[in-house]
């Protein structure tokens, strides 16, 4: 479980082919390793993903094809990834419950400046606009965001200038693709009203 609060961003510097996936090393020098085991989880662009080695700076995760086919960013060699390390059952919730399960993939409509701020508009697949919500909460590369406006399957976000500095979210553009996962709370309390 995370909180979709980025702790810093790394880098994509190794893509091993596996024979349903890929091996991936991550050069994380902003983040803390020293409490990280192996088999603990990390968000990667919003995607959990479980450690399986260590290296001075950074370590290793493998990515199933599965994750590969319905998530973007992790195959592209020296990509940005935003990181969070795996909450813990005491640690304060800065942002919204996050599974690191991404829902799909949304595509920028808009990336622009307004006064200090930055108006972000994502157009959502079909099958996720119904989760989400004015005022709601949703994942987008892994950054816990507040929605302000929603149109059908399109919704805007304000990011604010920290935001932008700290996360990957600086270098979107119209037309790129971005992981997101939906309010948890929507798709249970979806499931628990169906028959």
């Amino acid at each position: 479980m995370f909180t979709g609060i980025v702790a810093t961003t790394g880098r994509i510097t190794d893509l091993q082919p596996l024979e349903q996936g890929l091996r991936l090393t991550i050069a994380a020098p902003g983040l803390k390793l020293t409490d990280v085991a192996l088999g603990d989880s990390i968000a990667h662009g919003g995607v959990c993903l479980t450690v399986i080695a260590k290296n001075k700076g950074g370590y290793k995760v493998d990515v199933s094809r599965e994750t590969l086919d319905c998530t973007v960013g992790l195959d592209i060699l020296h990509g940005e990834v935003n990181l969070e390390k795996a909450m813990r059952l005491s640690d304060f919730i800065g942002g919204h419950l996050v599974s690191g399960h991404v829902d799909g993939v949304g595509k920028v409509v808009k990336f622009a400046p307004v006064g200090e701020s930055h108006e972000l508009v994502i157009k959502a697949p079909k099958q996720l606009a119904k989760y989400i919500a004015r005022k709601g909460s949703i994942t987008v590369d892994g950054v816990s965001l507040t929605t302000n406006r929603v149109k059908g399957r399109e919704f805007s976000i304000n990011l604010i200038p920290h935001t932008v500095q700290m996360t990957t979210l600086k270098r979107l553009t119209a037309g790129a693709r971005v992981n997101l996962e939906v309010d948890l709370i929507a798709r249970y309390v979806e499931r628990m009203l169906k028959p």
